[in-house]
């Protein structure tokens, strides 16, 4: 009877730490923001995809403005299965210059205020994805990591980024990037 009763205590213990674990393991990934109920599988990020819409959303005011110069600019992601990525995205209604060989300096601080782009390699991270960039269009990105929330709805992807100061005006904003999948 002894020996049953020591089998059963261990058996218990084990129950209770495995249930301990299961517990910190859910504590440690709310903690770090991580939602496995809310996790974009990696297969269904890999492949080339299309701007459909982005808005802007001011912090302090609230407000919700098309983020890129009107509601259609240009854009493409590319995430590869090799754990890379590239952006590039345009402001719609950028001005060309008359020529490249007569641009003014002014027409390419215009044309740099007004674009985007960026490689580098990608992960996922529970219902976030990290851009980890080593080249840019600004050196400023070039060794730093974007983090974007990442949600799919109706076969969309659907980008957000953290609260930032934008590089037009300066404003605290919040930029939602809308993505169709390219065939």
């Amino acid at each position: 009877m002894r020996v049953v009763e020591q089998g059963l205590r261990r058996s218990r213990l084990a129950e209770t730490a495995m249930v301990g674990v299961a517990g910190a393991a859910v504590l440690v990934s709310g903690c770090l923001g991580i939602s496995p109920g809310w996790a974009v599988d990696a297969d269904a990020v890999v492949g080339t995809w299309r701007l459909a819409a982005a808005t802007r959303r001011i912090v302090d005011t609230g407000e919700t403005i098309d983020a890129y110069g009107g509601p259609k600019p240009t854009g493409w992601i590319h995430y590869g299965r090799d754990g890379r990525m590239m952006v590039v995205c345009a402001h719609e209604g950028r001005e060309r210059p008359i020529a490249n060989d007569k641009m003014s300096d002014a027409d390419r601080i215009k044309l740099h205020k007004t674009f985007f782009a960026y490689a580098g390699t990608y992960r996922l991270e529970g219902d976030r994805i990290v851009h980890d960039i080593d080249t840019s269009w600004n050196e400023a990105w070039t060794g730093t990591s974007q983090v974007r929330h990442v949600a799919q709805e109706n076969g969309r992807l659907v980008l957000t980024t953290v609260p930032f100061k934008f590089n037009v005006d300066g404003r605290m904003s919040v930029i939602t990037l809308t993505w169709e999948k390219y065939p």
